[in-house]
């Protein structure tokens, strides 16, 4: 990954609204819903909260609501933090918020909550909303579903390199190994399964307190783990994972003192660009906007 994506800071976002940086960018709009297929520029939303977690690192759901509200409004542009979510989802939606279970590092309760949340507030039916990792090929929500929330925690992976966004839709196959060739750079496949293809509605990758190493297929270290404070969040789940290698990198940077690839390279990420067209994976075609505390930003 290069250092070259756009970055907006809060002051930016403030002073242009319209977000003309540098010229036309294709952005989320509450005119439409989310592109389909690959525009010619993404943008991702970085926002971070140091008072997300609380003395005992648990998180605090009162933050991690608003954290996903701010950038909800930023990536939207807008003051109103349901007026996305009117736009994404239809009242008559069946919505499954595929979220990750894996034991040392799950997406929290307290987001998957909210989330579920603001679906009810703009019409959803609570009945018609499903929060599941596995098993979802017998689920009656997801075999039905016309949306999805796709969150996950970022972290390092044994085979693909990285668990990312892309990644985290691989239980919509029941042979999730036949994607694991050449360090899982197919997975961008996945989404063209049809309980995936067209559905994915928001994508939001969580970090707050990412994995940055492991070796081995179940290796988990808290050693390797720390507190980024961070929720990223886009209608483009390549844009955003795209993100998330970066800080991970410049974390691994930053530990050992030395460039230390990721092993193995997180090749689905560019492939999911290059090869299924879900994103954009350049650098120079992200526009991203940095949201909140900002030191160790991990992005220079």
């Amino acid at each position: 990954m290069t250092n070259e994506c756009k970055i907006i800071t809060r002051r930016d976002f403030m002073v242009a609204g319209s977000f003309a940086v540098g010229g036309a960018m294709a952005r989320p709009s509450l005119g439409q819903a989310p592109p389909t297929v690959q525009t010619d520029r993404s943008r991702v939303v970085l926002i971070r909260d140091k008072n997300v977690l609380d003395e005992n690192g648990q998180v605090r759901k009162e933050v991690i609501a608003r954290m996903l509200d701010d950038a909800i409004k930023a990536l939207f542009n807008t003051g109103d933090a349901l007026a996305p979510w009117r736009n994404l989802f239809k009242s008559s939606d069946i919505v499954g918020i595929k979220t990750n279970v894996w034991t040392p590092l799950p997406t929290p309760r307290a987001l998957e909550e909210t989330i579920q949340e603001r679906l009810v507030a703009v019409g959803v039916d609570a009945t018609n909303i499903g929060i599941k990792d596995r098993g979802l090929l017998q689920d009656p929500i997801f075999t039905r579903s016309t949306a999805l929330v796709n969150v996950r925690p970022m972290r390092t992976h044994h085979w693909s390199g990285l668990g990312t966004l892309i990644k985290n839709h691989i239980m919509f196959t029941d042979q999730p190994w036949a994607y694991h060739g050449n360090a899982c750079e197919r997975l961008g496949a996945v989404w063209e399964l049809p309980m995936v293809k067209g559905k994915t509605r928001l994508n939001i990758l969580v970090m707050l307190t990412p994995l940055f190493h492991g070796v081995g297929p179940h290796h988990f270290s808290a050693a390797y783990t720390w507190p980024y404070y961070g929720l990223i969040v886009s209608t483009d789940p390549v844009a955003a994972d795209t993100t998330g290698a970066r800080i991970i990198e410049a974390k691994r940077r930053q530990h050992f003192g030395e460039d230390r690839p990721i092993s193995p390279p997180p090749r689905h990420i560019a492939a999911a660009d290059t090869q299924f067209g879900l994103g954009q994976s350049r650098p120079e075609r992200i526009d991203l906007i940095t949201l909140g505390f900002t030191e160790d930003l991990l992005l220079a």
